[in-house]
């Protein structure tokens, strides 16, 4: 079974940015409000952090489920995993997430300053200061025939789309711009020569983007 380099649900402005400036451990996004970018999801019946009963169904929904289908290992970069920036002053942070990570999967975090890895629940962070194509290498390992989630950020992304490793991608534009921050495009046809690219309205304002290799 071929493994596939996915990135899934991840998150557009409409002007092609993921996140703002001023990136701080009270604003993961920096300046902007996260908000707009995961109403789509939050909305669904099948959100897992919905608490209420109700939400949504349809292709929102689907693809909200769809987030861990098949994924058995995930590479994100630093910023995700928190706001520091140079060497780690100490080991105490943890990610975002608390306890119980949302990946269940082995994660690997980019980064040129090591620590040992650690594990929250079923999810074990690897912090590797590695090549794009190395980092992918040791991920397909971890991932014991399953897919690999490139789960950003922006520069994440960007490095494996330079490095020609992605194989698909789903993008949601939300109908909200922020100006300035973390760009990973300025249109995405700029994308076209490489991937084929359907866009798919949701009633939920967002667009779906479904890029797959030529």
């Amino acid at each position: 079974m071929t493994q596939l380099v996915r990135v899934q649900n991840f998150n557009l402005s409409s002007d092609g940015y993921g996140s703002g400036e001023g990136q701080s451990l009270e604003r993961p996004f920096g300046n902007v409000d996260p908000g707009p970018f995961f109403s789509w999801s939050g909305a669904t019946a099948h959100c897992p952090t919905r608490t209420e009963p109700g939400g949504t169904y349809g292709l929102d929904d689907y693809l909200t489920r769809d987030f861990t289908n098949n994924i058995g290992a995930e590479i994100m970069g630093r910023n995700k995993f928190g706001p520091q920036r140079g060497p780690w002053e100490n080991y105490d942070w943890q990610g975002w997430w608390g306890d119980e990570p949302p990946f269940h999967t082995p994660v690997f975090v980019l980064t040129h300053h090591e620590r040992p890895s650690i594990t929250l629940g079923d999810t074990t962070f690897h912090f590797l200061d590695a090549s794009a194509k190395d980092a992918l290498a040791r991920a397909f390992d971890a991932a014991e025939g399953k897919d690999v989630r490139i789960g950003g950020g922006v520069a994440t992304v960007r490095e494996f789309l330079d490095a020609d490793l992605i194989d698909t991608m789903h993008i949601a534009v939300a109908p909200v711009e922020i100006g300035r921050g973390e760009r990973l495009w300025t249109s995405p046809d700029e994308l076209v020569d490489r991937f084929h690219l359907e866009q798919i309205p949701s009633p939920s304002g967002v667009v779906h983007h479904f890029f797959w290799r030529r």
